[in-house]
């Protein structure tokens, strides 16, 4: 396998688009469970919390196993656009600086950490504008907010309590449109466009680790050795980015009739109600979700980018036999 790798072209952008979305698609479904978990927490009150396990068990008794899973799809959907534009665009740049690196001969083609973070910046930038709706939709979904706000209403008022069918992606996104408008769908994107500095420090960090490893070993990475690298550079993104993720999330649930926050209002808010811990509420499912998620997007990634570009070859010569 070793000796197969020199031939697999590395600059085949859209090859490596389809390997990123498959990557996360594969990474978000073994994943998901945490996300919701932790995405519910992020938008509680304090004095709504619970401990992860009992967390846990409120939502499969009252929602069933599917309550976990609440989302999915547009989860799914989200991380296949999110990842298929953010790493078109990350090799697209990695190129262009590879290209300026050869014309001025130098000794390495390899990106320096500051052309690494603005790949990141533009592949991130681009990233939040296009795919921010689709996130907005997820999160409204994965709280269960209009259903939840009538289930603890029907509780007040001691009536019977009817379990609601969970409502669909074109279901949520046709109310949020109705009710709300198109500007809705962008609620989130000042805190989304803070945080992309979270893939810039994650792949920054993890093409320095990898570059340094390959120099070592004299070998490309193995999928082992990419699963804990990308473990390690999204731990520490998460760790320094974690309030904003709690904002973004909390923007994106607030109601039409809700005052409006800016994110440092939103921020000095979530300090003065519940102190600096209530910006890392569900932290530990976030943590741990996202550190599985980059590590299985990273092992599973070189694997689907190899098969995907043997594949479109594959194709073309059957399609130049024709």
């Amino acid at each position: 396998m070793a000796s197969s790798k020199p031939v697999i072209p590395q600059n085949d952008n859209v090859a490596h688009a389809l390997a990123g979305a498959g990557g996360g698609i594969l990474s978000m479904v073994l994943t998901y469970p945490l996300i919701t978990l932790s995405t519910r927490a992020q938008v509680e009150s304090k004095r709504a919390e619970t401990p992860f396990l009992a967390a846990v068990r409120q939502i499969v008794a009252r929602e069933g196993v599917s309550g976990l899973y609440a989302g999915l799809d547009s989860a799914v959907f989200g991380i296949s656009v999110t990842n298929f534009v953010y790493y078109y665009w990350y090799e697209w740049t990695r190129g262009f600086f590879e290209d300026a690196a050869a014309r001025a001969g130098r000794a390495s083609k390899k990106l320096t950490t500051v052309e690494a973070m603005i790949a990141g910046a533009i592949a991130g930038s681009a990233t939040v504008i296009l795919t921010n709706p689709i996130w907005v939709v997820n999160t409204r979904m994965t709280t269960r907010r209009g259903q939840v706000e009538d289930e603890v209403k029907s509780e007040a008022a001691g009536g019977v309590e009817k379990k609601k069918k969970q409502p669909s992606t074109l279901g949520t996104l046709m109310a949020l449109l109705r009710d709300e408008g198109p500007q809705a769908l962008f609620r989130g994107v000042v805190p989304a466009l803070v945080l992309v500095i979270n893939p810039i420090l994650q792949y920054t960090l993890f093409e320095q680790m990898k570059n340094a490893y390959e120099r070592r070993r004299k070998r490309n990475v193995t999928p082992t050795v990419a699963f804990f690298l990308g473990a390690i550079g999204k731990l520490f993104a998460t760790s320094v980015t974690y309030p904003y993720i709690t904002v973004k999330s909390q923007m994106h649930v607030a109601a039409d009739g809700e005052k409006r926050e800016g994110m440092t209002a939103a921020i000095r808010r979530v300090i003065k109600e519940e102190g600096y811990a209530g910006l890392y509420k569900g932290i530990g499912p976030k943590v741990t979700q996202s550190v599985l998620t980059a590590a299985f997007l990273f092992a599973f990634k070189d694997v689907l980018y190899e098969q995907t570009v043997k594949l479109r070859s594959t194709l073309a010569k059957k399609a130049l036999k024709a």
